[in-house]
């Protein structure tokens, strides 16, 4: 389950240097307080304002290469296709990008975002439940690399769509294993119950029907168990067997399997767990899937892109309750959800050094939308926050700013890329005019003001 906001637990939250300590990109120094990389954040927080997104650039590269590596010093030959859900900012996958990474999408707009960000075609894969007709004709316009195929009526589309193109789709049919990956409810995927994918039992006759179609060039198997997976390798050996064992029985029907797709899901430390290595994955991946000698994908979101990102927010005040303190922020349920939908725990560092130094005691942190659940934090040590004093919610660069809305009718925050001691913006903040701009007034209810 992901961490609660409030819960008992056997041990303390980690402290604010702990929680700076664990992160490469993040120092505290004297004079500039918390800086991302080379660049002090409350530089970019006063010229840009707030909230605020802010991701580093070198750490999306460090931890690519560092998945990148542990597949290669395991001996397979495997690509890694970015989870464009996690992140589909273009100066993201562009840093991606120009490290070889190619994308999984799951929509038009994930792909037209990784194309516009410079990723070829031929490394892209369309993954997800419901794409809908226009979403395969381009695909295939594209070029892309494959299509994971998740039913039997999706099958029937796809093949239909290219007949009429007279195109031939490589498509990868997505099984579900029915394998647990302990994670939490909304985010688990591989499990009989949840949505995705085809039955185990039913995968080798659809797999053999998908060689008789038109249309469609069958490449292999597709596999994904859930996300923010932190409990160990035993759900992703189950599911690689089980893909293994699929894999073999085809390829011993004469069926081509050209490679195979393990998905994503790594889990990373937002609180203070401790999620399985890279090295220990590609272990699991080689010990299951090895011995078949096929190529292998894999579809990382959350693990390089989370731990690379952090929202920036302002104080807008301090509201003293009956027994709470309650630290009121400029940021909200809707620019940062994953608290209220999931329950999620980021760590909240202060940005000035006196701050971080300052004695601690309890509060809420919440936003200025008009729902109890816009709730960040319950109970958490934090020092007095006074107005326009500024905040940090870490590891906020997976499902952050791509699950943001307008909701309050309040603008999408900034976006910023830091690069070394270098920063830009990379998306303005939405102005109220913008947001306004695209709603149309009907004739008869007159023009409006």
């Amino acid at each position: 389950m992901a961490s609660p906001l409030s819960s008992p637990r056997s041990t303390p939250d980690p402290d604010f240097a702990d929680l700076i300590a664990r992160r490469p990109h993040l120092q505290a120094h004297a004079l500039d307080g918390l800086v991302m990389e080379e660049v002090p954040l409350v530089h970019i927080a006063r010229e840009v304002g707030t909230p605020t997104w802010v991701y580093s650039a070198g750490t999306l590269r460090r931890r690519h290469g560092a998945l990148r590596d542990a597949l290669a010093e395991a001996g397979l030959d495997a690509s890694l296709h970015f989870a464009a859900k996690a992140n589909d900012s273009l100066a993201v996958l562009r840093v991606l990008a120009a490290e070889g990474a190619g994308a999984d999408v799951v929509s038009e707009g994930e792909l037209r975002a990784a194309r516009a960000a410079g990723i070829p075609a031929d490394r892209i894969v369309f993954s997800g439940v419901g794409k809908t007709e226009r979403e395969i004709a381009l695909a295939l316009e594209e070029g892309i690399l494959q299509i994971n195929a998740e039913s039997a009526e999706e099958v029937e589309r796809i093949s239909a769509v290219a007949a009429a193109m007279g195109r031939v789709a490589p498509v990868s049919l997505r099984i579900n294993p029915d394998v647990d990956a302990r994670t939490h409810a909304k985010i688990s995927t591989g499990l009989a119950e949840n949505k995705f994918g085809i039955a185990y039992t039913d995968a080798a006759a659809l797999y053999a029907r998908m060689a008789s179609l038109p249309g469609i060039r069958p490449i292999g198997l597709a596999v994904h168990i859930g996300s923010q997976i932190t409990e160990g390798m035993a759900a992703y050996r189950a599911a690689y067997a089980r893909v293994a064992e699929m894999a073999a029985a085809l390829m011993g029907r004469g069926l081509p399997v050209e490679r195979l797709d393990c998905g994503g899901g790594l889990g990373i430390p937002y609180r203070d767990e401790v999620p399985p290595s890279p090295a220990a994955l590609a272990g699991a991946i080689k010990a299951t899937l090895g011995p078949l000698g096929l190529p292998v994908m894999l579809e990382p979101g959350r693990w390089i892109a989370g731990p690379a990102g952090v929202l920036l927010a302002s104080v807008v005040l301090q509201k003293r309750g009956q027994n709470r303190r309650f630290v009121v922020l400029d940021a909200a349920m809707n620019d940062l959800v994953r608290p209220a939908m999931y329950e999620a725990w980021h760590g909240i560092l202060p940005l000035a050094p006196d701050l971080l130094h300052a004695p601690l005691a309890p509060a809420d942190v919440v936003g200025p939308v008009c729902e109890s659940g816009d709730t960040f934090a319950r109970g958490r040590d934090l020092p007095d926050l006074p107005p326009g004093a500024l905040v940090a919610f870490l590891d906020a660069g997976a499902y952050g700013a791509t699950m943001s809305s307008t909701y309050n009718a309040r603008p999408l925050a900034a976006e910023v890329m830091v690069d070394g001691h270098r920063w830009a913006v990379t998306r303005p903040r939405q102005s109220h005019e913008a947001l306004l701009a695209n709603q149309l007034m009907p004739d008869w209810l007159g023009a409006r003001a």
